[in-house]
This record gives structure tokens, C-alpha cells and sequence, in this order.
């Protein structure tokens, strides 16, 4: 790893703690304005201090954040499909790595679709993707979808896919939490991070997302809806940090969140 990926990767996931909280906010890409996400801006700010990095589009860097921060960006390359379309994971590069080197992204950021009738389509362009990108020491985050299909999220799915995205050279992979983590963590030899998915029933079903996944070998969260789409989104990305990097536990966690939310 030369010394601009090293660089990148460094401001990705902290020396300190070697662990990351980054904030999820590409939704829009394929879901268009999503509840609290209608206006980027307004619900991005508030967050920036207590985030690792964001990932998120190149409109909605250009034109939701304020490019005088020192917050590194996590750009979304793939898309070209929506939720209205015949299918999600009909997705392809349409955001070149230059573009995101003149956006001074720290990472560039692509789905892939295992085992959907798209599989060849994606995988290959994440190979294009890291082919380009290792040019320019730009490190690749692979996301593993599964579109509408939530029950594919189990251990023996994610981990095939978490060991495919590595093979073709991703130097992180955004996944699902599940049952037997442990197992994907130990067959995938790049770090991973793990996805919040659709708004979980309660917060605490939130820190104990992040608590578990963290303990049993994530290196971090990059989340979105479940810290954004909360009615004390401050408080929220705040415990999820305190879990992350200060180790903290659930109640630990918990008793922020309620001492930021009886402050507001």
C-alpha cells in the first residue's frame, strides 16, 4: 500500500482507536428524497463534528456541505437505478475517479449485487473501479446489497460476498450485522464496516447493532437512516461514537442519549 492509500485509509478509520463512524447519507441516489433527508444540508450539519467521514454523492457534496470543513468524503460512484425501477441492482459506474480526485474524496464507494441477475455486471465494474482507482491510490469501499431482498442477510450470503468484494481488491467492505459475524470478519481479509440498514424498531436496537457488531469484529459503522431519521439524531451519532471508539457499552451508550435528549 503506497503512501497516498496509506494517507486516505488513515483519515478513514482513526490510528487511535483503528476504529470509524462514518454517516451514511447516498440514499438519495436511488430513493430519491427520503423522511429527514429532503433537505441534505439541514440534516448533514448538525452531524459533521461527530462523524469519521461521510458517504455520500457528488451533488450532495457540491452542494449540501460546506467545502471550507475538514471532513473526508466517501463518494458514491455507482448508480443508474432507482427505487421505481425494475430492479436495484441494475447498477453501474457513473462517477469517475478524476471526478472524485477534484472533489478531494478519501475513498470511492460501489454496490455490488451477488447472486442477482446483475452479479457479473456489478462485480466487474468493481474490478474496473479498482483497476482505476489503485492508480491513484484512491481507496475502494465495496457495498454488499441486496436490494428489497432483506432476508438474504445471514452469514453464509454476506460472507461469500464479503470474501468476493475483497478478492477484487476492495480495501473495505460495508456489510450486515448478523448471526455468526464473527465468521465473515475471519474470512474477509479487508476491514469491514457495518450498515445501520432500514430504521430499526428502537434506539437501543441501534446500540446494540453497533455494540455487537464492533465486538465481534467490525471496524466500524457507516450509518444512515438509524442516526439521521432519529428525533435526537446529535444525541444518537454521539453514543454510537462513544461504542465505537471509547468502548463503551450499551448502557453506557444509553445514558448519553438520554442526557442529550432530556438537554434539548
Amino acid at each position: 500500500m503506497d503512501w497516498g492509500m496509506k494517507n486516505r485509509m488513515s483519515r478513514l478509520i482513526r490510528p487511535d482507536s483503528g476504529k470509524a463512524v462514518w454517516l451514511a447519507v447516498d440514499h438519495g441516489y436511488f430513493l430519491g428524497p427520503v423522511a429527514k433527508l429532503d433537505d441534505p444540508a439541514k440534516t448533514i450539519k448538525p452531524l459533521l463534528p461527530f462523524i469519521d467521514a461521510i458517504m455520500l454523492t457528488r451533488g450532495v457534496l457540491r452542494n449540501c456541505v460546506d467545502a471550507s470543513l475538514d471532513i473526508p468524503a466517501i463518494l458514491r460512484v455507482s448508480g443508474g437505478n432507482s427505487i421505481a425501477g425494475p430492479a436495484l441492482s441494475d447498477e453501474g459506474i457513473q462517477t469517475s475517479v478524476e471526478e472524485a480526485l477534484r472533489l478531494n474524496a478519501s475513498a470511492v464507494a460501489l454496490s455490488i449485487y451477488v447472486g442477482t441477475e446483475h452479479e457479473h455486471q456489478t462485480l466487474m465494474a468493481l474490478g474496473a473501479l479498482v483497476n482505476e482507482a489503485q492508480r491513484y491510490g484512491m481507496p475502494v469501499l465495496a457495498v454488499t446489497a441486496v436490494g428489497k431482498e432483506l432476508e438474504k442477510r445471514d452469514s453464509r450470503y454476506l460472507g461469500l460476498c464479503c470474501r468476493i468484494a475483497a478478492e477484487l481488491g476492495a480495501q473495505v467492505v460495508k456489510t450486515y450485522y448478523c448471526e455468526d459475524f464473527e465468521k465473515i470478519v475471519n474470512s474477509c481479509p479487508v476491514p469491514l464496516v457495518i450498515a445501520g440498514g432500514p430504521k430499526l424498531k428502537t434506539e437501543l436496537d441501534v446500540l446494540k447493532l453497533a455494540y455487537n457488531a464492533v465486538n465481534e469484529g467490525a471496524k466500524g459503522v457507516d450509518m444512515g437512516r438509524n442516526i439521521w431519521q432519529s428525533d435526537n439524531a446529535v444525541g444518537m451519532v454521539k453514543a454510537i461514537r462513544k461504542i465505537v471508539h471509547e468502548g463503551a457499552s450499551v448502557k453506557e451508550a444509553s445514558t448519553l442519549l438520554i442526557s442529550a435528549k432530556n438537554k434539548k
